[in-house]
């Protein structure tokens, strides 16, 4: 008997541990020197949420940026089935606060009226990068482009579409809710980093063994790859052995 219920009691703490896990508010900081990155660009700092689902962008998470963000960017599942669009503004408000809001569509961003959906971001001033790129110049008339792709696993996703946006040549910084995308990148599209989310790390990990791997950088065959954590939850707000994060990203030339 006893035994039954010390195992009780672990089993209860452990479910505590995993709950506080799924609400952590972490941002996490990353330098990423690039050989092709354009010299005249200086730095650009990248403020990545991606999985956010039923969570609310907490001040205790902003509070932790120090330092300027050039560009917010959601990286797919913004929402999902059942989240009210009061609670998806007021995230939208919280993180365009810090910087200029960017968004490529996640899976589960489809479960809600995602006609809706597009109307408030647009409303909110969220540029949308569905199978297309925004260009930046420098004041030496360098170009760096930021490409999105829509959803994979709804077949939505046109990464030739957003390529065909990039009219000169550049620097080219691609955000994709679903890493796979790394398997339709060649060599040609010239492509030097990607930004996913989707796989929340595995989200419960036992003994280092998951779903998924654990969120970070990978280079791939024609890229290199970054996976982060995520934000929230699916299905079960547990996380274990993958902390839920945000990720302060800032592109620079290597030396």
């Amino acid at each position: 008997m006893g035994i039954i219920v010390l195992l009780l009691v672990l089993g209860a703490g452990l479910l505590v541990y995993m709950f506080a896990e799924a609400k952590r508010n972490r941002v996490v900081y990353h330098d990423v020197p690039l050989a092709d990155f354009p010299d005249s660009f200086g730095e650009i700092r990248i403020f990545f949420i991606s999985d956010i689902h039923r969570r609310l962008v907490s001040s205790k998470l902003l509070d932790q940026i120090s330092g300027t963000v050039d560009l917010v960017i959601i990286g797919g599942d913004l929402a999902e089935k059942g989240v009210p669009m009061d609670q998806i503004r007021a995230n939208l408000n919280a993180l365009k606060k810090i910087g200029p809001l960017y968004f490529v569509w996640g899976n589960n961003d489809y479960e809600v009226d995602y006609h809706e959906l597009d109307a408030l971001m647009l409303n909110e001033g969220v540029t949308i990068l569905d199978n297309r790129a925004v260009k930046f110049e420098s004041e030496k008339q360098e170009i760096l482009y930021l490409l999105g792709v829509d959803d994979m696993s709804e077949r939505r996703d046109r990464l030739d579409l957003a390529i065909n946006d990039c009219e000169e040549p550049g620097f080219r910084l691609l955000v994709s809710h679903n890493p796979d995308i790394v398997h339709k990148i060649k060599a040609e599209n010239q492509i030097s980093f990607v930004l996913s989310g989707h796989t929340h790390g595995g989200q419960i990990r036992i003994f280092n063994q998951g779903p998924y791997e654990k969120g970070g950088f990978k280079k791939s065959k024609n890229t290199l790859l970054f996976v982060s954590n995520g934000y929230g939850t699916t299905k079960l707000p547990l996380r274990l052995e993958a902390k839920s994060e945000a990720n302060y990203v800032t592109l620079k030339k290597m030396k």
